[in-house]
């Protein structure tokens, strides 16, 4: 009997060695590698798909006929966004997630909305019996008629009932539960993962499927497996959300149909998840204008602008190195921008205690959150509030100047929308009329410009 051969195989990037090792050759990354019984070799010519001619597969790309992506929508407005407009056939969807944070719920009312238009689905679950699906369909209220269900794990039987049934749109839930029996390792290990992820694709482009693949989320935050399964799929979403917090928000990571980073906002109810038509709203609480410390600024997230409340305390620190503590923000940044609030507008806070806090949830990545936490932390430092609704947005440069962001005439028809009646911005990115609609447009070139405005109210 042949002696059956293992490798090492890091679930980070994917990389085979022949050994285990505390850290991965490939990626150097830490306790990484995991055991697998090693695939049986294919031979060369059929792995090659070699057909005689060297040349019979490439084309001129300047003589090929683009064809435009056909899109299948999913009957919500904000998953069609997050997916750039609807689901691509053929396309696989890659969505992680906490657990019980709500995607097989988001999932399952998908399938129900698409079959009550007619469109085939099925529904393939390797958690869950056909009684308990039911269970949580009539739970919420969801149409059940022509919704196909099939309880299995191992990814032969599910391609091959896939085939019969030919659906439109297939959900597997999860990945981390299917298996291929021709491999030894157990169901969520790499191999198994990559490989079952690997069939679903090559099914999905043959048969013009689109695929979405549940995923669950290591203690880190990222999808458990290989980090090569994210480079196998079209789209990676992550549904995101605090704990007690009904909000949930879905966020495009990889999309090769899309934009990345755009957004979609959902509410999470008794009867399942509803969308946010006015996401800004739910980011905005209270009578700001009467709270030093907070203060609101318009970030973008994909193609969209959203208006979200900048909270900022400082106090007095007993300590001899005061903290820094960022929530939504980049800690390191926050710091370089209190240097830059010491360095050129003459605010010396290197003794006290800063908490910033993005409200809501969200994390602020572009630079243009840099002007209105900076201004928060002035406000709540000198104990001064607005006196009016004001929003603000501009990257802030080492030597103190403003510089201006794009897409500044949506943050502030946005804003104008929401009854702000005054923003503080770059110049550059000022309409020439100093106004948008009722709002008063401060324009701002450098740091102390921007200090003088906030603080005379």
């Amino acid at each position: 009997m042949a002696k059956i051969k293992s490798s090492f195989v890091c679930r980070e990037c994917g990389g085979i060695s022949s050994r285990w090792g505390g850290q991965c050759p490939d990626c150097q990354a830490w306790n990484t590698l995991e055991e697998t019984v090693a695939a049986p070799p294919v031979s060369a010519r059929l792995r090659a798909g070699y057909t005689g001619s060297a040349s019979a597969n490439v084309a001129d790309l300047g003589s090929v006929q683009r064809q435009n992506d056909t899109r299948l929508s999913t009957c919500s407005s904000e998953l069609d966004r997050v997916l750039g407009g609807g689901l691509v056939t053929g396309s696989v969807v890659l969505i992680g997630g906490d657990p019980g944070i709500g995607k097989s719920t988001l999932l399952l009312q998908t399938l129900a909305l698409l079959a009550a238009k007619k469109v085939r689905v099925l529904y393939v679950s390797g958690e869950e019996s056909v009684s308990q699906i039911k269970g949580r369909a009539e739970r919420l209220d969801l149409p059940t008629a022509g919704i196909r269900v099939l309880t299995e794990t191992a990814l032969e039987t599910v391609i091959a009932t896939a085939q019969l049934e030919r659906p439109q749109v297939l959900v597997a839930d999860s990945i981390q539960t299917l298996h291929l029996s021709d491999l030894a390792s157990a169901p969520g290990s790499v191999a198994q993962v990559r490989e079952c992820a690997a069939r679903l694709t090559q099914y999905a482009k043959q048969s013009d499927t689109a695929v979405f693949l549940v995923g669950h989320v290591t203690k880190e935050g990222g999808i458990a497996g290989p980090r090569v399964l994210e480079h196998i799929v079209d789209a990676v979403l992550y549904f995101e959300g605090e704990v007690g917090n009904r909000y949930r928000v879905i966020r495009a990571f990889k999309n090769r149909f899309g934009a990345v980073n755009e957004v979609g906002v959902f509410a999470m109810t008794d009867k399942g998840l509803k969308e946010v038509s006015n996401p800004s709203a739910i980011f905005l609480s209270g009578p700001i204008e009467q709270r030093s410390g907070s203060l609101v600024m318009v970030t973008r997230e994909g193609t969209r602008p959203l208006l979200v409340e900048v909270q900022a305390l400082v106090d007095q620190s007993s300590l001899g190195n005061p903290r820094r503590v960022a929530v939504g923000f980049d800690g390191n940044r926050l710091a370089m921008l209190l240097a830059v609030l010491h360095r050129h507008g003459g605010v010396p806070i290197y003794d006290q205690d800063v908490f910033v806090n993005i409200v809501g949830g969200i994390r602020a990545t572009e630079t243009a959150a840099d002007l209105p936490v900076l201004l928060a932390v002035l406000s709540s430092f000198r104990d001064r509030a607005s006196s009016v609704r004001t929003v603000a947005f501009g990257e802030v440069g080492l030597a103190g100047e403003i510089r201006p962001v794009p897409n500044g005439e949506d943050r502030l028809k946005e804003a104008a929308t929401h009854g702000f009646q005054r923003a503080i911005v770059p110049k550059a990115n000022a309409p020439k009329s100093g106004r948008v609609g009722d709002m008063e447009i401060i324009a701002v070139t450098w740091l102390n410009e921007a200090i003088e405005a906030i603080l005379r109210g």
